[in-house]
């Protein structure tokens, strides 16, 4: 793989697909939005907030690509100062230290983050002339939500857009992609579940010989990785912030692409922060070298990805599926709703819980698994991030009452579940990462990524060394100075 397929790109690499790119976009009035201005809103032009003011959250408008940040409102309408976030209780979590989520349904089109991650890998291929929409289809390979967000992004940028993810995933994603896809073959349902990546490489790899498609590997394009650094980061540092927090003691990340992980890299070079990796129990790759199914969907894994900067990462945590599942259902019933309050969470932190998808439970569990092995007091603050909210996973509700509830879900079983994964949870399962253990994760891509997929053993050696990271940090700048140019050349007003 070169530099150029794995996202970095640093000048035009075909001035005629540019050409026609610019064409394009002129003719249909699309303005492409910098990392800087989505990592800071508040710089966005007046004359677009004034005109996103007419445009759905929801719509395949253009103006929508400004919104592709953190600080959307409750309605998704609006700006705010601070990215919205939910302090989780202590009588919910049973610790000491403060767990803070980034809230993640507030993102335009499918209410869920990875659409900035989606963004980041398509916006540099399109102002290098490296991807032409009147020629090329986006490939998205992906476990859901970044499909679905490539999608979304690829229709706004007058291109076709492919989404290839696995037949297991929740009805709501195949759902949203069959309103916008413009073709049923836009959709490729691969073998599994949340953990079968290997089945999806292979499917980009068969669809790669047609030189028409084009592979947005989330999971090696660094891109993904910086627009989380330049955009996630400065998010979750202000939230942070405005927290009042004494000391980040951690930022908390479900592996899946790794992208998000970027932000952790942000957030350790201001704070000192720990970088904790999670994956499923089910699927232990990194803590035990392990494999297996799972449904925490959103973290596909069985594999290290290429842009996970591992020997920057301080703790991997592994948390189970049944606990996420089995916690889905206490956050989002009547029974579960009864508990809670009875435990003492007040209604308006209980109506928060429907900002949780099951990634987002992941990520709140082995906060708390973290904060319980450390000894955290409440000076401490971990900062993770709820990827997607409840509305993605409803289906879910009716699949787990009939495996694991056949007589019901009532208080009985509320209690039981509260008490199984919250109030008996432990810090088990959660490991230090030392020099030694940092090698063995890393050593793992090898197999992917050097046996498998095609990168030369030069670059995938690069990677072990924090100089190669703070080396592709100078792309962001560059890009952000490429997108000017590009919108200069299509004319349209900002």
């Amino acid at each position: 793989m070169s530099q150029e397929t794995l996202g970095l790109y640093e000048a035009v690499v075909d001035e005629a697909a540019l050409t026609r790119t610019v064409e394009r976009f002129r003719s249909v009035g699309i303005r492409l939005p910098t990392f800087a201005e989505l990592g800071d809103p508040a710089t966005i032009p007046g004359s677009i907030v004034d005109k996103l003011a007419d445009v759905g959250p929801d719509e395949p408008h253009p103006l929508n690509l400004f919104r592709v940040h953190w600080y959307n409102d409750e309605a998704r309408t609006g700006r705010v100062e601070v990215p919205g976030y939910i302090e989780l209780p202590s009588e919910l979590t049973g610790v000491d230290a403060r767990i803070i989520l980034a809230i993640g349904d507030r993102f335009p089109m499918i209410t869920a983050h990875k659409v900035l991650a989606a963004y980041s890998c398509l916006a540099p291929r399109i102002v290098a002339g490296a991807f032409d929409p009147t020629t090329h289809r986006a490939i998205w390979p992906s476990t859901g939500n970044y499909a679905r967000g490539g999608v979304a992004i690829s229709r706004i940028m007058e291109s076709r857009g492919v989404a290839v993810l696995p037949e297991g995933m929740s009805k709501e994603r195949f759902d949203w992609l069959d309103e916008w896809i413009a073709s049923p073959d836009d959709v490729i349902r691969t073998y599994g579940v949340e953990s079968n990546v290997k089945e999806i490489y292979d499917e980009c790899n068969r669809l790669a010989q047609d030189p028409r498609n084009v592979i947005l590997n989330q999971f090696s394009e660094y891109s993904n990785h910086l627009g989380h650094y330049g955009v996630t980061g400065p998010a979750l540092h202000h939230i942070f912030n405005d927290s009042g927090g004494k000391r980040l003691a951690a930022y908390v990340s479900a592996s899946g692409s790794a992208g998000t992980l970027g932000a952790g890299d942000y957030l350790k070079e201001r704070t000192g922060c720990h970088i904790v990796p999670v994956e499923a129990l089910e699927c232990p790759t990194m803590l035990y070298n392990g494999f297996g199914d799972h449904n925490i969907q959103g973290i596909g894994d069985k594999h290290i990805p290429l842009i996970h900067n591992v020997t920057n990462s301080d703790d991997v945590v592994g948390v189970s599926d049944r606990a996420t599942d089995a916690l889905f259902m206490v956050f989002n019933t009547a029974a579960g709703h009864a508990l809670l309050a009875d435990k003492g969470l007040a209604p308006s932190a209980i109506e928060q819980l429907r900002h949780m998808g099951l990634s987002s439970i992941c990520n709140m569990l082995a906060s708390i698994k973290y904060a319980q092995y450390h000894r955290l007091t409440s000076d401490d603050v971990i900062v993770t991030v709820a990827t997607d909210g409840a509305a993605m996973y409803t289906s879910e509700i009716a699949k787990f009452t009939t495996r694991d509830y056949p007589d019901g879900f009532g208080a009985q079983e509320a209690a039981a579940a509260f008490g199984e994964h919250l109030g008996g949870e432990s810090s088990a399962h959660l490991m230090e990462l030392g020099q030694p253990e940092t090698d063995r994760v890393f050593n793992l891509g090898y197999f992917t990524w050097v046996e498998q997929q095609g990168v030369s053993f030069e670059h995938f050696e690069d990677r072990r060394r924090q100089d190669f990271w703070n080396g592709i940090r100078h792309y962001l700048a560059e890009w952000d100075e490429m997108i000017s140019d590009f919108n200069d050349r299509t004319g349209v007003a900002g």
